[in-house]
């Protein structure tokens, strides 16, 4: 069934639609059109389109692209030089590549296309404005209704909402948030001098917010800066990119684009589905805490979320398919939650102690060898707190740390609230 046909006829029923044709969106449309079902990829821009990111493909990213599918690399790593906010600077090499770097606007459109293949319909330059599971405009209980923006409707058996961080399928189904973050980023252009430079090198600069740091990644004539940190504090955020790209010595290049973007992840109670609504991606707010990286979350719940969509679409009644959407959350939590608890740990530690972290990575063979092995994708950050107790041991540490700090608040906190019970 064609998209033109389901203008025309308003009550064909989609099996799955999908919301975003960014690489969770189009993780979801792949694995639900792949499984043989009736899928409609919308899209709000058309594609391709800029997103600020700064590319970098890692091991669990390339396991959970579809089979066949050629990565666009602009450059492969396989050095990185860190730095504490400019200083101890320190470069640490691999003979394997450490992982790859790409634009988000071809990958996004490779991505797009397999889905296509696949046999995914694809709508772009379409707005939702909201998803309706009862009331007029739905026919039955078995039927999602997507309402686009200008009136018409989708109807479909399971929806997977995958539109980013700002997520209006987030909204429907509730996503709750604990962490946001500002990321600011530069695409500079650079002479074939500059380039050279760079060429399969990356730099990692830990900030000097409380959990900020600073990247540069080479593509090529283009060096993508970019750096990140808590939300609320714009103006230092801001204030880091311009010192970090001064201190490069590129301030004196043009940048093509310069944006910004707020990442966001996920509270552990979030819920991930409502009724025969999924989330996915930054839509449900599952990326890594500590890094913020996002595409191999996006990848790995968009494929989950497109498997269990075409379950749901086969529920009968409401019951299955609350029981499947539960699965869906059991399949993600099991992963990807673990390896978010694991990396806000990470997060924590780095807060407070970033000269510890750096030390250890630039130092420590142990411990450049395990950031090597994570962006290889052979281990992660779960598989490496269980397997090697030192580091267990090391945020638990923090963890007593945290809870003490904590303790010491609430007392003061009680003792201030005393003190004014005294007073009146």
């Amino acid at each position: 069934m064609s998209s033109e046909n389901s203008a025309d006829d308003a009550r064909y029923v989609w099996d799955v639609v999908v919301v975003g044709a960014g690489p969770a969106g189009a993780s979801a449309a792949y694995a639900a059109a792949v499984a043989g079902r009736t899928v409609l990829l919308l899209e709000k821009a058309e594609i391709p389109r800029y997103k600020t990111c700064g590319g970098g493909i890692i091991g669990p990213t390339r396991d959970a692209l579809p089979p066949g599918f050629e990565l666009p690399f602009r450059d492969r790593v396989h050095a990185v030089t860190f730095s504490l906010d400019g200083k101890f600077t320190r470069t640490r090499r691999s003979r394997q590549m450490l992982f790859g770097l790409i634009n988000r606007p071809e990958f996004d459109q490779q991505l797009v296309e397999h889905a296509q293949k696949a046999g995914a319909e694809l709508r772009t330059g379409v707005t939702v404005a909201r998803v309706e599971q009862h009331g007029s405009e739905v026919p039955d209980r078995r039927t999602v209704a997507v309402v686009l923006q200008g009136g018409e409707t989708v109807l479909a058996r399971a929806v997977v909402g995958a539109d980013g961080s700002a997520s209006r399928i987030g909204a429907h189904v509730g996503v709750k948030l604990d962490q946001v973050d500002l990321g600011l980023e530069a695409e500079i252009p650079v002479p074939e001098t500059v380039a050279e430079d760079w060429a399969g090198r990356v730099l990692i600069d830990w900030g000097p917010m409380p959990g900020s740091y600073g990247w540069v990644f080479p593509k090529g004539d283009t060096l993508t800066v970019g750096v990140i940190s808590a939300r609320g504090e714009g103006a230092a955020t801001k204030r880091y990119l311009e010192d970090f790209i001064a201190r490069l010595g590129l301030a004196g290049f043009e940048p093509s684009i310069s944006s910004g973007h707020l990442t966001r992840c996920r509270s552990d109670d979030s819920p991930l589905s409502r009724g025969r609504v999924l989330v996915c991606g930054d839509a449900a707010g599952l990326l890594e805490p500590w890094t913020r990286e996002g595409i191999s979350f996006a990848l790995r719940s968009g494929r989950l979320a497109g498997e269990w969509a075409v379950r749901i679409a086969e529920a009968h009644d409401a019951v299955d398919a609350r029981r499947q959407a539960l699965n869906y959350a059991f399949a993600i939590k099991a992963g990807l939650g673990v390896e978010m608890s694991v990396g806000r740990r990470m997060l924590q530690a780095f807060e407070h102690r970033p000269g510890v972290v750096h030390a250890a990575i630039t130092g420590f063979r142990p411990a450049w060898n395990a950031f090597a092995r994570i962006t290889r994708g052979s281990t992660t950050l779960g598989e490496l707190v269980r397997d090697h107790p030192m580091v267990g041991r090391v945020l638990q540490a923090r963890d007593r740390d945290r809870d003490r700090d904590r303790g010491r608040d609430r007392d003061r906190a009680k003792d201030q609230e005393q003190e004014r019970d005294g007073d009146r």
